[in-house]
């Protein structure tokens, strides 16, 4: 696909107008780690990967994984607006029990698009370096790229993989960090030491960059740009705010877990200037 810079910001509008709105709806939490996401998701899926909804599980395709599982609402709005199945599913669904439009991705084989089944932080990034090594050996360019959460990077399994792509250069893997500097009960530093993050992908093996998320511009650069011919995996570190795009959202961790009132979200969508 080829989208103007403006046109993807129209979009990332879009999703973020429906990502409120589902969550009022249905009662879907992760509000604010949805948002901050949404300009990462908006340029792989309109502008960066080679894939194509009516052959969704071609061998060839580019692969997203969201490690990052609890930004699925995210995901299901972009799947949808993309044309993996109909944004009326998605509507009509009462995300209770039995659906596939869950607070985490269910497995592939229950809904189009998804790649893993990543309700447990830590998993993706060790299931898509799988998939690149198994895409190596059959001799396939393709690239994956691996969404995780800046919370989500206190997992040991993520280091684990880093290490194993960085010594496998794994060149087509591709990792952007959601670095909102949050996670669900505090600040990421208050919990971890994550600093020098930037540092710590280069000590693994990684060729390693630092963006601004949320502006359209630096991401679609980004993306473009990868694999960087180092014959390294390629971390993205993407300085991202939590309920981004929401002035009352943003930067503020209660939109974790709390529901916006139905006079919410007519302020969230007079803020986006979009309908859905």
């Amino acid at each position: 696909m080829s989208n103007s810079i403006v046109e993807l910001e129209h979009i990332s509008r879009r999703i973020r107008t429906r990502i409120v709105e589902n969550s009022h709806n249905t009662g879907m939490p992760h509000l604010g780690s949805c948002l901050s996401c949404v300009d990462i998701l908006t340029a792989l899926y309109f502008e960066i990967m080679e894939i194509d909804p009516e052959h969704h599980r071609h061998g060839t395709r580019d692969r997203f994984v969201m490690s990052k599982g609890h930004g699925a609402p995210a995901l299901y709005q972009i799947l949808a607006m993309r044309g993996f199945f109909p944004y009326a599913d998605l509507v009509e669904s009462d995300h209770k029990g039995g659906g596939v439009f869950g607070e985490h991705p269910p497995t592939p084989d229950h809904l189009p698009g998804i790649e893993a089944a990543t309700g447990s932080l830590g998993h993706g990034l060790p299931i898509a370096t799988g998939m690149m090594l198994a895409c190596r050996l059959d001799a396939q360019k393709n690239k994956a790229f691996v969404l995780l959460g800046d919370g989500e990077c206190n997992e040991g399994s993520i280091w684990e993989a880093a290490m194993f792509a960085g010594a496998q250069k794994l060149e087509n893997l591709v990792v952007i960090i959601d670095y909102n500097k949050w996670q669900a009960t505090d600040r990421s530093h208050d919990i971890m030491a994550l600093d020098p993050l930037p540092e710590k992908w280069r000590a693994f093996g990684w060729s390693t960059y630092e963006i601004d998320g949320n502006d359209m511009t630096q991401v679609v650069d980004a993306l473009r740009n990868v694999p960087d011919k180092t014959g390294r995996p390629v971390a993205i570190i993407a300085h991202t705010v939590k309920g981004k795009g929401i002035s009352f959202m943003e930067d503020d961790n209660n939109w974790h877990y709390r529901i916006p009132t139905a006079e919410e979200v007519i302020a969230a969508k007079r803020e986006l200037k979009v309908e859905t």
